[in-house]
């Protein structure tokens, strides 16, 4: 964990060279969800590969780019892809970027997601705000020797998911006139999508959606001491009576398609911070 701050604040002085402000939040664009970033009045754009200590994506349709700038009158950082425990990454590397936004001032996280959406009441192309979560990929970022310049020994999970902004959000929804459900988020570490055994009891133990990130980087903002906004995509339906292949162009169509409700509730949030 000693260094884990060092590479942090090695990380944060690179981008301090090239961008001097304060953030107020920190926004991750997961699957097919990029396109919230040219709402950005960019200041920066920096590559994954120039900062140090940071991953590289290698998933189709994650750019790799940390693009700082203003949403509105907000100073935001947004990462343009995501890194996953499938891609080999560990724990510390997953949530690496969390850090580095953190340590530059962003004190809320929006973090957004493709998922499959195991509630019946859902369909594809709804937004999912995430109220809870499960975390079933097996690995946690807090595991090793705590460094308390980082966050606490044991943070409290009772409220991963700010209540105030899943209502700030859920009203956004209804003015716009598009459907929101509040729901839990089971991860799970992939990268093969489930069975329908799998499905039954992810859905028995509670879980709407199921995807392969997120709950690392929520373990790590609320680590930091930061407040979360988990917004998920349902981007192909897994029903275990009526499933079929998954086809990612169509899961990545679906977000793309979906992308301009999670930007009107991102946008309207921050608005109200």
């Amino acid at each position: 964990m000693h260094d884990l701050y060092n590479h942090v604040q090695e990380a944060v002085g690179f981008i301090r060279t090239k961008w001097n402000g304060t953030a107020k939040a920190g926004i991750v664009l997961g699957t097919g969800l990029g396109n919230l970033a040219k709402q950005i009045n960019s200041i920066v754009t920096l590559s994954y590969s120039d900062i140090p200590y940071f991953p590289r994506s290698t998933v189709e349709s994650h750019a790799g780019n940390l693009v700082i700038g203003t949403l509105g009158n907000t100073n935001v950082i947004a990462m343009e892809g995501r890194f996953h425990a499938y891609e080999g990454y560990t724990p510390a590397q997953i949530t690496f970027p969390i850090r580095v936004i953190r340590e530059l001032g962003a004190e809320t996280l929006f973090v957004s997601n493709a998922c499959g959406g195991m509630n019946p009441q859902y369909q594809s192309g709804d937004i999912v705000i995430i109220e809870d979560h499960i975390n079933l990929l097996g690995i946690n970022p807090l595991v090793g020797i705590n460094d308390d310049r980082l966050g606490p020994r044991f943070p409290d999970m009772c409220e991963p998911y700010n209540k105030t902004m899943i209502n700030w959000a859920l009203e956004i929804a209804r003015k716009e006139n598009f459907t929101a459900h509040k729901g839990v988020y089971v991860g799970v570490l992939g990268p093969n999508l489930e069975t329908r055994a799998e499905y039954r009891f992810l859905r028995g133990i509670g879980a709407d959606v199921v995807g392969m990130s997120t709950v690392p980087e929520v373990i790590v903002a609320v680590h930091a001491g930061m407040k979360v906004l988990g917004l998920s995509i349902v981007t192909d339906m897994c029903l275990p009576d009526a499933i079929k292949p998954a086809v990612v162009e169509e899961i990545i169509a679906n977000a793309n398609a979906a992308e301009p409700k999670l930007t009107k509730i991102v946008c309207g949030v921050i608005e109200k911070l």
